[in-house]
């Protein structure tokens, strides 16, 4: 078996092995009664609220599509409306077992059926997201305004669970020194093989144009105030989508908005920590629902368990169909072996 394909299996078990930690994790810190509260709160929960959110989550999937035409409109592509959405879908179900990976096969679909390089619609995807993270830091900040001593008080709690429960004490190991010294010697090796090899820098150098054109294509937008209206429309969608379960408890539906900011982020924050955020997104959801009822309820981390699954797993079902669904009807007008030689080389560049 080869050091790659080695590699590559670790980083797709790793944040799984994490995701499956915490599942038990949150079930252990449970007591028999919070256990117990858990499975009546499921049972009795109002699950139109949860269908009204699943749809909302529709809504940010259509809309999402629909912007990326926007920053492809620069690149010189239009592919149709419903390739787009099953590229992003396809995009949202590899996420779920390979981290990360759902960009590059949005990308990669999108050639697939549109034959656009990957370089060039993989660097609008990056811009896409650096949007995003910058709207997202944006609300970190405006929540941690609101609710300061909430936040902070939350936050210290989720850093004693990570120093305590997720990470093991890695002693005076020097791993620090050791993984920067193999990417050093790594970045040696990789700019010694492209100094020799003047095709194959030929190559990354056209690609990485290709990206950064795709990158910055947010600035030549054709129809700027449509990208911007949908990405308002898409962070209203994940907003929604996410306080509306709220409202499927008794137990719940009176929680602060700062509280609702709060739990947002901190989920936001799990779906980053593994794939899909399994495992760490129900814990984090739940963490801060403990912490707003913990004193009205004595079973408030159930409640707050109970719910985050609920919310994770019709968001990762509603996702994983529609996903799986994308999947079959997505048009295979090229080949794979072109797909694969779309990744590995931007000599394609941008034809149209």
């Amino acid at each position: 078996m080869s050091k790659k394909l080695i590699l590559q299996i670790v980083k797709i078990l790793l944040p799984l092995l994490l995701g499956g930690y915490l599942i038990w994790y949150s079930f252990s810190m449970m007591s028999t009664s919070d256990e117990k509260q858990f499975y009546i709160t499921i049972k009795e929960a109002n699950y139109f609220w949860i269908f009204i959110s699943m749809m909302l989550g529709v809504v940010a999937f259509f809309s999402r599509a629909q912007r990326w035409k926007y920053s492809l409109e620069p690149l010189g592509y239009s592919p149709k409306f419903w390739h787009r959405y099953h590229a992003l879908m396809i995009g949202y179900l590899i996420n779920f077992t390979i981290p990360r990976a759902g960009e590059a096969s949005r990308a990669a679909m999108l050639y697939r059926s549109d034959e656009i390089p990957f370089s060039s619609s993989f660097g609008s995807v990056m811009s896409e997201r650096a949007v995003d993270f910058v709207l997202l830091i944006s609300l970190t900040i405006l929540t941690a305004l609101i609710g300061y001593s909430d936040f902070l008080e939350i936050m210290n709690q989720i850093k004693m669970l990570k120093n305590q429960g997720v990470t093991s004490d890695a002693g005076s190991f020097p791993w620090k020194i050791i993984i920067l010294s193999v990417f050093g010697f790594g970045s040696i090796v990789v700019a010694f093989i492209l100094f020799k090899k003047k095709a194959l820098r030929l190559k990354l150098i056209g690609f990485v144009k290709d990206v950064l054109a795709g990158l910055f294509s947010i600035f030549k937008l054709k129809q700027p105030l449509a990208y911007i209206g949908h990405t308002l429309l898409i962070w209203v969608c994940y907003i929604l989508m996410f306080a509306l379960p709220f409202y499927s408890l008794e137990e719940t539906n009176h929680l602060p908005i700062a509280g609702i900011f709060i739990g947002f982020i901190a989920g936001s924050i799990g779906i980053i920590i593994t794939p899909g955020g399994i495992g760490t997104y129900p814990l984090m959801v739940s963490l801060v629902v403990g912490f707003y009822i913990g004193k009205e309820y004595d079973n408030g981390f159930g409640i707050g368990n109970a719910l985050g699954w609920i919310m994770w797993l019709s968001q990762t079902l509603m996702t994983i169909i529609l996903g799986v669904i994308s999947f079959i009807l997505l048009p295979k007008n090229f080949s794979s072996e072109n797909v694969k030689t779309s990744i590995s080389s931007s000599e394609t560049g941008n034809e149209n």
